[in-house]
């Protein structure tokens, strides 16, 4: 019933009112637009702000936080920072902390990675006969910014019981 209501408000409008309209939802699309290119040049990153996914990196994120992220070339990955990456054949990107760094006498680089809340490393997860990640393979580095919690995902259950546990803990 919706979209006829929907309708029946368009044949309603006038030519003038309608066309005001569509242009101000064309300004409102390319705005958003224009602010997710503008902070891809500012941070560097491909996706400037991404929702974790899981619970693999909890205590520090929570599944629905949000981070924004940084990826500068000339800032060397260290042991201990958390990053964003993705694996060939996987179009999600994970979100894990720098476990070891492997360098070799040329410069190259190459680390291992593991979610704060996973037993092992995250060699199961690259892609097969993959034992290291390189700096191609990064998306950005988390920066901060991990708010909102659960109101991105759907699970509100879990959002309502952190929001409690968290205002017991103040």
């Amino acid at each position: 019933m919706l979209s006829l209501d929907f309708l029946d408000d368009v044949r309603r409008m006038n030519k003038r009112q309608l066309y005001y309209q569509v242009l101000n939802f064309g300004m409102i699309v390319s705005s958003a637009l224009m602010i997710w290119k503008g902070l891809m040049v500012v941070t560097g990153s491909e996706s400037p702000i991404v929702v974790v996914l899981s619970g693999s990196m909890e205590p520090a994120f929570h599944r629905g936080d949000l981070l924004f992220l940084t990826n500068r070339i000339e800032d060397p990955i260290r042991v201990g920072e958390i990053v964003v990456f993705k694996i060939e054949g996987r179009e999600i990107p994970i979100v894990h902390r720098v476990l070891k760094i492997h360098e070799r006498q040329d410069g190259h680089v190459k680390f291992l990675t593991k979610g704060d809340n996973n037993a092992v490393d995250d060699r199961g997860l690259y892609k097969q006969g993959q034992l290291w990640l390189e700096k191609k393979d990064v998306v950005g580095r988390a920066r901060g910014l991990h708010i909102v919690g659960g109101l991105t995902c759907l699970d509100r259950r879990s959002f309502l019981i952190r929001s409690w546990q968290s205002s017991l803990t103040r």
